[in-house]
């Protein structure tokens, strides 16, 4: 692990495990976690000699907590300052839930600099809750609730989030406990600010800026991420596929995962 500082100061952690890889693909988690959500895609990917970048998110894991930023402009922007300072020229982009808005965000904020292919997962775009001319996504209360929950008992939030909302898949109560630790690892003040972020953001016009081929993976189970989300990433986003597993939840990730690995594999290999 080593840091790269951001624009405005943030230390953000990085994870490079193979350098002289032969591709390379960029992982961002989603809320609120870390890059370890991604161990069992990581190691597959490295046995198979692939260079990968994880990172944590500002106020995640072990990056630096500042009191702002917590919003898709200032996070996508933290990934290009990794991008830059790794020198990063031609990369596979991918982001599960909120880091799949946030990725989606710098397709928009610098033209997909370096990106040959975007992969999202359960990604939380175009908007998470329903807004005006948008009746997709949740309820905004639903989005209020989680705030709350996360401003008074975040230990029980993030139990809710791994035991609950996650899987569909029947998992060991340990892996359930792993991800509630990774969940209990982020700041408090990241855990409440992004939720805002996911809350409020309108990302309807990062859709339209995104020109390469797109892998959008969905769990017909999810109750987080609605299927009428990753259906309009499908219609707005051209040479896009989507890859819908039957018996996953939120965690597509993991709740299928061999026949993620397989199809995850198979669309970067391509």
């Amino acid at each position: 692990m080593f840091h790269v500082k951001s624009n405005d100061g943030t230390k953000l952690a990085v994870y490079d495990p193979n350098p002289q890889g032969k591709w390379t693909i960029v992982l961002i988690h989603g809320w609120p976690l870390s890059h370890k959500m991604y161990e069992y895609q990581e190691e597959l990917l490295l046995n198979c000699g692939f260079r990968v970048v994880t990172m944590d998110l500002r106020g995640y894991g072990n990056s630096d907590a500042p009191r702002c930023g917590y919003y898709y402009d200032q996070m996508a922007r933290d990934i290009y300052n990794i991008v830059k300072a790794l020198r990063l020229k031609s990369f596979i982009l991918c982001g599960f839930s909120m880091g799949g808005a946030i990725a989606l965000r710098y397709m928009n904020c610098f033209q997909g600099y370096g990106v040959h292919k975007l992969i999202l997962i359960a990604a939380a775009a175009p908007s998470w809750t329903q807004r005006e001319g948008f009746p997709y996504g949740l309820p905004r209360e639903k989005a209020d609730e989680l705030i709350c929950q996360a401003a008074t008992d975040r230990p029980q939030l993030c139990h809710n989030f791994a035991h609950e909302m996650l899987f569909a898949s029947p998992h060991s109560e340990p892996l359930k406990n792993w991800f509630e630790d990774i969940a209990l690892s982020a700041s408090g003040i990241a855990t409440i600010q992004s939720a805002y972020a996911l809350r409020d953001e309108d990302g309807r016009e990062d859709l339209k800026a995104v020109h390469v081929p797109t892998a959008i993976f969905a769990g017909a189970k999810d109750q987080v991420v609605l299927k009428e989300l990753t259906e309009c990433q499908h219609r707005e986003i051209a040479n896009s596929r989507l890859y819908i597993l039957k018996n996953s939840a939120h965690g597509v990730f993991y709740d299928e995962l061999d026949r993620f690995n397989e199809y995850f594999l198979e669309f970067i290999n391509e």
